[in-house]
């Protein structure tokens, strides 16, 4: 199993070593493709994923390039961190299994999940107000926040169609 990973341009400099071919095996696990990209907050690299199918976030903070050479087992770990809190309870060994190797690839410019993480950004940045520094973020609750607003998911324009992104990750598992 693995997981496909595609990354913003600003990202794509940062870990250039890391990027695959998307020519290599990119069938999707039960969790689809992620969407990942890079901002800063107080001149401290932070990472933004956001899964497509579910537009369900996930937030790495101070990440430094000595850290790139286990980035597969940081985004694991925050996964099921992040899961946990959200209140979705599943073991780490079935997590890490759906999850398998993951593969950074170029962006693939899907605009709805760009939507999705500008957004998300956008968030975060008025909280970084409120606390004043990313140090005094409780980054796992912002998350959950970010993953408790109603989103529209389906085609029609149907109130039925309108969910949570932790709802949605839910039904995957």
């Amino acid at each position: 199993m693995q997981t496909t990973i595609h990354v913003s341009k600003k990202l794509e400099k940062a870990i250039s070593k890391l990027i695959k071919n998307p020519t290599i095996d990119t069938s999707e696990g039960i969790l689809g493709k992620w969407n990942a990209t890079l901002f800063y907050m107080d001149r401290k690299k932070c990472w933004l994923f956001v899964n497509a199918k579910t537009a369900y976030s996930l937030v790495l903070i101070n990440v430094k390039s000595a850290d790139l050479g286990s980035i597969d087992d940081a985004f694991k770990d925050a996964l099921y961190a992040q899961l946990v809190y959200d209140g979705i309870i599943i073991d780490f060994s079935y997590l890490s299994a759906i999850i398998g190797t993951v593969n950074f690839c170029s962006t693939d410019n899907d605009k709805r999940t760009i939507g999705f993480q500008n957004q998300r950004i956008h968030e975060l940045d008025l909280w970084k107000h409120q606390y004043e520094t990313i140090d005094k973020m409780p980054i796992k609750d912002l998350t959950n926040r970010m993953n408790s607003v109603p989103i529209h998911l389906g085609k029609s324009k149907k109130m039925s169609d309108f969910t949570t992104s932790i709802n949605e990750i839910k039904q995957l598992f």
